[in-house]
C-alpha cells in the first residue's frame, strides 16, 4: 500500500468549492485507475486555508503508470473549474506502508469506547 500526500493552500471562502470540484474531477479520474484504493481530504483545524489530500494506492507501478498527459488534462480541468490562482499545491510526498495494525473493530473496541476492551 502506498499513500500520496498532497498539501494545498486554499482561501477559506473557496474551500467548499475546492472540495466539490476535487470530488467531481480528481476523485472521479483517479477512481478509474485499478490501483486506486480510496481518497481522504483533511482540514487543518488550526489553519482553515490548509487542506491535505491523502490518496491510497494498492500498487505503486500502476499508480506511477498513469500517463502524464492524463494527469495534466485533469489538472487543467480542475484549474478551469476553480479559477487561476485560487489554490496552491505546497507539498507533495509519497509514503509506503510498513506496518498495518488492527482497526478499532478488529481490536475489540466499541464505537464510542475510549477505555479499550473490557477486562
Amino acid at each position: 500500500m502506498y499513500v500520496e500526500y498532497l498539501k494545498f493552500r486554499v482561501e477559506p471562502q473557496l474551500r467548499e468549492q475546492f472540495v466539490e470540484r476535487d470530488r467531481e474531477i480528481w476523485t472521479a479520474a483517479l477512481a478509474a485507475v485499478p490501483a486506486f484504493e480510496h481518497k481522504e481530504l483533511w482540514l487543518n483545524p488550526e489553519d482553515p486555508s490548509e487542506l491535505v489530500t491523502i490518496v491510497y494506492w494498492r500498487d505503486r507501478d500502476q499508480w506511477k503508470a498513469i500517463p502524464q498527459a492524463s494527469l495534466a488534462a485533469t489538472e487543467a480541468r480542475f484549474q478551469a473549474a476553480m479559477g487561476e490562482g485560487s489554490y496552491e499545491l505546497v507539498e507533495a510526498r509519497e509514503y509506503r506502508l510498513l506496518l498495518d495494525g488492527p482497526r478499532e473493530s478488529e481490536a475489540g473496541l466499541g464505537a464510542g469506547s475510549d477505555a479499550g476492551p473490557e477486562a
